[in-house]
């Protein structure tokens, strides 16, 4: 807990759009990890989507990552037709293709949540298909803190 939130430079396959990290300054963010093989990510997503649209307009940035589990899964189509049609993914996807982002996160899971505050420092982490309410708890309280003020540097 209270680990950064890595760099999301590096990926070559954005959907919905290239995250700029800076656009994402001083809101949270929720980080999604699926799979097109994962049934459970696919019987999440509902879920999930109902937290972006309920909390995107109160600030937090929603960011997904594909994290191919196999040789079949580095088909990019079938990725974005999956994220766009299955998943009904609207905000960014990286398509992971190189594990760059699942590296940095060191993910072992799909599907997998990461939430972070404002200062995007790491407060919740959630993994498999349990736990959904402390996911949305973990949303809950970092949209309700108060950004820190910052001091002149």
């Amino acid at each position: 807990m209270r680990t950064p939130l890595p760099s999301l430079e590096g990926v070559r396959t954005w959907i919905n759009g290239d995250p700029l990290q800076g656009s994402l300054a001083g809101r949270p963010a929720v980080v999604q990890f699926w799979s097109i093989s994962c049934h459970l990510c696919h019987e999440s997503a509902d879920r999930a989507n109902a937290w972006r649209a309920k909390y995107e307009p109160q600030g937090v940035a929603f960011l997904a990552v594909h994290q191919p589990r196999s040789e079949a899964e580095l088909d990019t189509g079938a990725v974005r037709e999956d994220a766009l049609n299955e998943m009904h993914l609207t905000q960014p996807c990286a398509v992971d293709n190189d594990h760059v982002l699942v590296e940095r996160f060191a993910n072992q899971f799909v599907p997998s949540f990461y939430v972070f505050d404002r200062e995007h420092q790491l407060r919740h982490f959630q993994a498999g298909d349990k736990g959904y309410e402390r996911i949305e708890a973990a949303i809950e309280r970092v949209v309700q803190e108060p950004a820190q003020a910052q001091v002149p540097g």
